[in-house]
Parts: C-alpha cells; structure tokens; sequence
C-alpha cells in the first residue's frame, strides 16, 4: 500500500507532470487524493480490515517524500499503531545523506532510489532544476549535486544495513547507452537489485515528445546488465496510491475512504470536509511572489521589499495587491526571527510562496506551514501557474 502523504518535491524531472486524480493513469506521482499523517494511519486500518494480507506499507510521492516532513510523522505513527508493517520509501536520494540515519530509526529496511545517470553531463538533461539550501540549481551544478548526494545517500543506507533497490528511467538517445556503466556503479556502492523502467512521455513536460522504449529494448538492456548486478523485471511503476498487487491494484476502492466524512470512525461526523492542505478543489489560491516589478521574480523572502499578492486558478492569474515588508533595519539575531515571523503571518492566508532565494529557516516554515515553496528567477506569471496547476484538481 502507497500512502500519499508528500506532495512537495525537490527536484524537477523533464519526464515528471505531478497531475492528481487521473484514474485511467498509472504511472509514479499520479494520486487521486493527499492525505495527512492521520488520515493515512485511518485508511491502513480500514484497507486492511478488507486486503487481511496487507504487510507492506510505502510512502512514494506524489513528490519526493524526504521533501516532506509528513513522510516521517505517517512512519512514525505507522510503527505505533502497525507495528507488524513493512516500511518502504522512495526517493530521490536528493535528501538521503541527511535522513538515512532517521528512516533507519522509524524502522524502514528496504529503499528505492531513482537514479538516472552516474554522469553529470548526461544527468543535467534530465533534470531541468534541483532545490538546495534555500537555491534553485540548474545545469552541470544541479546534476554534481544531486549526483553527489545520491551516491553518499546510497553509501549511509547500505552501512546500515538497508536493502536498496535503484529505480533507472530508460530515456532513448539520451542515457540508455549509459546505464550499464550506471547499474555498475550503484552494484559497487551496495544496492541489492536494479529496475529499468521504460519512459513515459507525460503530456505538459519538456519529455512529452520523446519516445519510450521498446519492450525489446528495454528487455535486451535489462540482460546485458544482468551479467552485472541483480535484475528487476516485473515492475508496474506503480502510482502514489497504489494498493494491492502488482496487477490487481486497487486503489480505486479506497478513494476518500480515511481522507473525508466517508468511512473516518466515530468522529467522522464532526470532522470537517475539505481537501488536502496542498490541494484546493475548484476555486483559485493566492499566490505570494517576491517582484518589483510583476514580471520576473526577483526578490529574496528575508531582503524582499514587498510580496505582490495573485490569484490564480492554475490558468488564469489575476494581480490582487502588493504587501509591504519593512526592510529599512538590518536584521539578524532575535530581530531576525521576528523579521521572519512578521512575513510569514503577511503571507498566512497564501498557499504559495515564490522567491528568488530563501534561507535554511524561513524555508522550513514555510514547508512545515503546508505552503508550497518555489525557487526560481523566472518569469512570475509562468511561475505563479506552473505551481498553482499542481495544486487544483483537475
């Protein structure tokens, strides 16, 4: 069982379109719903009232879970009320040197890392932009980052004792020729098996017209690099939500079931109905943008002189007014925090935040707030949709 507890992430993968509620879709980072740690530990109970072979509980997006400090609170309440389960997580690898310790502490025994290359110039084409520290990096920094991280993330699990599978998206004319030499660089460091998955083009990304594989050229790629490491070849690629067996996945029974009204227990009743936190159904979110001018986003949370309020639909995007930051006095020390406080209650009532930077902790206020956190120096109307459309249901 996928548990849908993250939906920020921290990289932006030219194949990835997070689009939620495609039920005839079955591919990583679709969900039809997100829930909160709560409501996940409501739908185990109630799935496994009805799947009595349920063992294997996972967090797999729809973002990336270390991105998501959910994703520890669902493990650790999990373990307290199943401990019985089967931990699983999914990740990146982006966050895994700083995080492999903890997983390891909930009790997770067994990860999967998506790694797509082992070569920085291959890699930065894959990827359009990762977020560390508070920075947007793009290009050959973006792919020494996460590359760097990955493999030091694989390490720290491995010395652990974590059983580590390698997620490898197969991208003809780009990486295919390249992934022997990857699966034997990811064999070296420890992981247990590897799984070659086929792209999928996703409408609404920079891959929508490049070809996937072939089943023959997936299947002839998989044996060459069987003489070299241990060989996945019965994967899905399941969704975020997934439940069931590999091919009986029956998430489709279980949609709103633990998230709403329906099916919630005894309080049910009183609880009040409302989507997720980070999604809002059918109407517009407001969206702060650091900009002095409305049409490239130019500003720092802490040094920003103002935040110009929209609101958008995910398509249309409409000015509302400009808020005000004092920034006449340097600040630093205990003015510091209450500089930061003062902008986060400015900016309580928006879903979004868009900065051009943004230090360590304003950034973990904001994520831990429920907001979303975009980095970027693009332009703001561009980004104020690119964010919003992740956001509302389609």
């Amino acid at each position: 069982m996928h548990l849908p507890v993250a939906p920020r992430c921290n990289i932006q993968c030219n194949y990835c379109n997070r689009k939620y509620d495609c039920s005839n879709e079955s591919r990583p980072g679709v969900t039809s719903e997100v829930l909160s740690p709560r409501e996940a530990v409501e739908k185990v109970r109630i799935v496994k009232e009805k799947i009595k072979e349920l063992s294997v509980v996972a967090i797999a997006g729809p973002g990336d879970p270390l991105a998501n400090e959910e994703t520890f609170e669902t493990f650790g309440l999990i373990r307290e009320k199943f401990p019985e389960m089967t931990l699983c997580v999914s990740t990146n690898g982006l966050m895994l040197p700083e995080y492999a310790q903890r997983l390891y502490d909930l009790g997770i025994r067994f990860l999967t890392v998506t790694v797509n290359a082992c070569d920085p110039s291959i890699s930065k084409d894959i990827y359009s932009s990762v977020i560390w520290k508070g920075k947007r990096l793009t290009g050959l920094e973006a792919a020494d980052r996460l590359l760097t991280n990955q493999f030091e993330g694989i390490r720290k699990c491995v010395e652990l004792g974590m059983v580590i599978k390698i997620n490898i998206v197969m991208i003809p004319g780009l990486n295919d020729s390249h992934i022997p030499t990857l699966v034997k660089k990811v064999k070296e460091l420890g992981a247990y098996i590897v799984n070659i998955l086929p792209l999928i083009p996703v409408e609404g990304t920079k891959f929508s017209d490049r070809r996937a594989p072939t089943s023959e050229e997936r299947r002839a790629l998989t044996d060459l690099c069987a003489a070299d490491a241990r060989m996945m070849r019965h994967c899905r690629q399941c969704r975020a939500d997934a439940i069931g067996l590999l091919d009986n996945d029956r998430s489709g029974e279980f949609v709103k079931v633990g998230s709403c009204g329906s099916g919630c227990g005894p309080d049910s009743e009183k609880r009040e109905k409302r989507p997720p936190s980070d999604i809002i159904e059918n109407e517009e979110v407001k969206v702060a943008v650091a900009s002095t001018d409305g049409k490239t986003v130019d500003g720092g949370f802490g040094n920003t002189g103002g935040f110009r309020i929209y609101a958008s639909d995910g398509k249309i995007t409409r000015y509302l007014e400009t808020r005000n930051v004092d920034i006449s006095e340097e600040v630093y020390g205990d003015s510091h925090t209450k500089h930061i406080s003062a902008i986060m209650d400015l900016l309580k009532d928006c879903s979004v935040v868009i900065v051009k930077e943004i230090g360590p902790r304003p950034e973990r206020e904001i994520v831990s707030s429920g907001k979303i956190l975009t980095i970027t120096d693009g332009s703001v109307v561009d980004s104020v949709i690119e964010a919003t459309s992740e956001l509302i249901l389609k």
